[in-house]
């Protein structure tokens, strides 16, 4: 599966037009008029709520008077394999559009920092484990629809996986992730298992964030963050509830997380006795 993303040439083509707009003097206002266009259109336009069309892209480039070369033909490229369909596309049936965005920034990014509080992530799920969090959360859910979405995430653990270019993934999963039976003791098992087999993967860090520790700086729940290049500024942190998410792009609240989570994995049990953890769990289960 190749690590391609429209979302994400989508996220970078509107941050450079937002910046070439910025830089050229012009207002929203003041570019949707230009455009004819009306001022809630731009707003959405910039917002990425709205795709925007090549030609119109040009039309812009052209107003923040960038001409024929290298920068303009580098974003008309953008505003193109920004309208193409992901790999995931094919889940449309079962996937809400909110976490379609999230699963375009996952395809792409460079590494993963991740919080988990109540199950393990869904990078790291056995099939089995995976099907008995969607029985037991998607309560209207048919049975193909939760075996549609096992499939996806299955599917999407190719980017750990691969050999060539994997996504650099490091988890801290609260304890009662692992001690949570989750589908039965023969299903957890498998889980943990597969835990102690995917921490082997060089690009790979899991850690364990145990009972004792008490209070710890991810009380208020779950997140992650995607980064996509060596720059803070270009990461994302994702928070996720029932019926939606929240992205946030600040680099104020990045740094918030980022914080946050320098202060999980220090309070965490290394990898190593994270793993003995994990073995005594799977141990423990009757």
């Amino acid at each position: 599966m190749a690590r391609f993303s429209p979302t994400v040439r989508h996220r970078r083509l509107l941050q450079e037009l937002r910046r070439l707009r910025i830089d050229s003097g012009l207002k929203q206002e003041e570019v949707a008029e230009h455009l004819g266009w009306s001022p809630s259109r731009m707003t959405k336009v910039e917002g990425g709520t709205l795709r925007i069309s090549v030609s119109d892209v040009r039309a812009m480039l052209h107003l923040y008077g960038v001409g024929q070369g290298a920068e303009h033909d580098t974003l008309v490229q953008l505003a193109r394999q920004s309208r193409e369909k992901g790999w995931w596309h094919a889940y449309n049936d079962v996937i809400p559009q909110w976490f379609q965005v999230y699963i375009g920034l996952e395809a792409e990014a460079l590494s993963l920092r991740n919080y988990e509080s109540e199950l393990i992530h869904g990078l790291l799920q056995t099939e089995d484990y995976a099907r008995a969090v969607y029985q037991a959360a998607r309560l209207t859910d048919s049975v193909e629809e939760v075996e549609r979405h096992v499939a996806l995430r299955m599917a999407r653990q190719d980017i750990i996986m691969k050999s060539e270019d994997p996504l650099q993934f490091w988890a801290v999963l609260n304890e009662a992730t692992v001690r949570r039976v989750v589908g039965g003791a023969a299903v957890m098992r498998e889980q943990l298992r597969r835990l102690v087999d995917v921490a082997a993967l060089p690009n790979v860090t899991l850690q364990v964030l145990p009972y004792a520790i008490g209070a710890h700086a991810a009380m208020l729940g779950p997140y992650a963050i995607l980064s996509f290049s060596d720059r803070g500024g270009d990461d994302v942190a994702y928070l996720e509830h029932a019926t939606g998410s929240l992205y946030l792009e600040r680099p104020d609240e990045v740094r918030r997380y980022a914080l946050m989570f320098d202060h999980l994995r220090a309070s965490a049990l290394d990898p190593r006795d994270s793993l003995t953890l994990i073995t005594r769990a799977t141990e423990a289960i009757l």
